[in-house]
């Protein structure tokens, strides 16, 4: 069976575990803190980061883009008739959801007003490339789901507890985005990628009152308590 190493709240693992959910592939999932990274992780991941995929052969493959192209090719592709040129596309508008992975945590970050804004520019001006480019019939590509609407999964997974908890909307000024985060959820592929404390840890972390997002200050919207408004307790 698949091996997962991960951190709870890491954007780059819920990829990872997006895929093999959508696949059905059975895996199994440890968990390790990145404060404390155990030797025998640091041994396997030549990067020292999550996520990281021990084959059955026992091989340790590290690097999110390079572990779900190598789930790709050892199970049937979401998309069979894919030219080799559609594939590549994919590739790309996967490619620009996980590198404002981290764009999008610095952003929840924010202490201020001013430095969340002007973070989420960034976050903007990416919703609003994929606004153009969304097919209209649920997912990225089509009526099917795919490699891009996993890519594109922990961005709007995490938009959507920011709107819920703290009342801000990344993808407010973005309907057919918004249509597709809906969509996306609905398939419950978000709660079965995360592990089942995921949103209580996230909440402590990117809501805390350090955080503007956190601080109640935000839309004029109270900060509301994670535990009365989602299954953590």
């Amino acid at each position: 069976m698949l091996k997962i190493i991960s951190y709870k709240i890491c954007p780059f693992v819920q990829r990872v575990t997006a895929m093999l959910e959508a696949k059905q592939m059975p895996y199994q999932i440890d968990y390790i803190s990145l404060k404390d990274k155990p030797d025998w992780f640091l041994d396997v991941s030549p990067n020292g980061e999550v996520p990281v995929l021990i084959t059955v052969n026992g091989t340790a493959l590290f690097e999110s883009d390079a572990i779900v192209e190598y789930i790709d090719e050892i199970t049937p592709p979401m998309h069979p008739g894919f030219t080799p040129e559609q594939k590549a596309i994919e590739r790309a508008w996967s490619y620009q959801a996980a590198k404002n992975y981290l764009v999008q945590c610095s952003t929840m970050r924010s202490h201020d007003k001013a430095t969340l804004e002007e973070r989420a520019e960034k976050l903007s001006t990416l919703f609003g490339k994929a606004e153009q480019q969304l097919s209209g019939e649920g997912f990225f590509s089509g009526a099917e789901i795919g490699n891009v609407d996993m890519a594109w999964l922990p961005l709007l997974h995490r938009a959507d507890i920011i709107k819920r908890h703290a009342g801000y909307d990344f993808v407010k000024d973005f309907p057919a985005v918004k249509a597709w985060q809906k969509r996306l959820l609905e398939t419950g592929l978000a709660e079965k990628s995360v592990s089942e404390d995921f949103e209580k840890l996230f909440a402590e972390f990117y809501l805390s009152d350090q955080t503007y997002l956190g601080s109640g200050k935000c839309c004029d919207t109270p900060k509301v308590d994670v535990c009365k408004t989602s299954a953590c307790c």
